[in-house]
């Protein structure tokens, strides 16, 4: 028997569990074969503190330093460009608002992307603290900690069944029956499901898919230095990426969990978006793919116990913000589980907890 088991291999579960295993015997069960296969797996890789709803800002702040200082830090500079056209400004005005950016000018923007089209670029924002995150060794190394405390990373562990015992738990995954006191519901577009599985009502947590393109380097350009750059109000954005250009048409589309593949409608018309601003065709796509990004009813994370059942534990809706949240998100997690004091705000928390979704 285990102390916690953790269902969901992704970079909430791995870092719930790595945070967990300090003081607890820990079991990551993985649905697929390999760590990080869903959502994890197909992030923009971005780390930026202003981005998300107050609470998730409030965690990427708190996740800030483990970023930079942990295991000799997971960020490198990217930058972060906001381009709008003439009849795009209070759209532009509430975006450098709420994202911090500073205004630059059309031509300083020109300079940073010089495939940005003059003709169509009115306005312009950006700022430097915007960061790339390593995201696969970011997985690797929590995966790392809970072995190295004694834990268990198990990959190819389908939950089939979720019963209840004397002691707690009683998980069916591939055939193999694992016991523990308690029960972490990291399984991102699935954590719905899992609840179900376990008697706990569900929360509301939707997956919506997002798309992505992989482009060649346009018109030969060299990428590397370029920011990520966004369309107004996220319509969508762009992000070099080893040598290439991803795109994504930044879309929110709700769907039902599964591996989830991108709509080549949805997908050309944000490269249409994209093509608009600036002075290079999409001639062909290397790749492309989806990811789902899991929202709760009020659209921030879900972190800790059921109300009135402790062995059960919400770590999900994650919405996009599972890496630039994680080293603060699972740290506040294992302190509610293991019942410390968090060291963020009492209000935050209360925005993070399901307690708000059970009123």
């Amino acid at each position: 028997m285990t102390d916690i088991i953790v269902i969901g291999g992704g970079i909430a579960g791995l870092s719930a569990a790595a945070r967990l295993s300090a003081d607890a015997r820990v079991t990551v069960l993985e649905r697929e074969t390999a760590l990080g296969y869903h959502a994890s797996g197909r992030s923009a890789a971005l780390f930026e503190e202003n981005y998300g709803l107050p609470s998730t800002i409030a965690l990427n702040k708190a996740s800030a330093s483990y970023h930079r200082e942990a295991n000799g830090g997971y960020l490198s500079p990217r930058g972060l460009l906001i381009v709008a056209q003439q009849d795009e400004e209070d759209a532009f005005v509430n975006d450098v608002t709420t994202m911090g950016v500073d205004r630059i000018t059309p031509d300083e923007a020109l300079n940073m992307v010089p495939i940005l089209n003059p003709e169509k670029v009115a306005f312009a924002g950006y700022h430097a603290s915007a960061f790339d995150l390593d995201t696969d060794r970011m997985m690797q190394d929590f995966a790392r900690v809970v072995r190295s405390n004694g834990g268990q990373v198990i990959t190819d562990a389908p939950v089939e069944a979720i019963s209840r015992t004397a002691g707690g738990w009683q998980v069916l995954a591939k055939d193999v029956t694992y016991t523990a006191a308690q029960l972490v519901n990291a399984a991102g577009a699935w954590a719905d499901e899992v609840a179900t599985l376990a008697g706990i009502a569900p929360l509301g947590i939707i997956p919506h898919r997002r798309s992505m393109a992989r482009l060649p380097a346009p018109g030969g350009h060299d990428v590397t230095h370029w920011p990520m750059f966004f369309g107004v109000g996220e319509t969508w954005y762009a992000k070099p990426d080893a040598g290439a250009l991803l795109v994504s048409p930044a879309e929110e589309d709700a769907a039902e969990p599964h591996d989830a593949w991108a709509d080549d409608m949805v997908l050309a018309e944000g490269l249409a978006r994209y093509e608009n601003m600036v002075t290079t065709p999409v001639t062909r796509l290397l790749t492309s793919w989806a990811g789902l990004r899991s929202f709760s009813p009020d659209r921030a994370l879900v972190l800790g116990p059921e109300p009135g059942d402790p062995a059960f534990v919400w770590c999900a809706a994650q919405g996009g913000y599972g890496f630039q949240t994680a080293p603060a998100a699972s740290q506040l997690l294992a302190d509610l589980v293991i019942g410390r004091a968090p060291a963020l705000p009492a209000d935050v928390v209360a925005q993070l907890t399901p307690d708000r979704l059970r009123k």
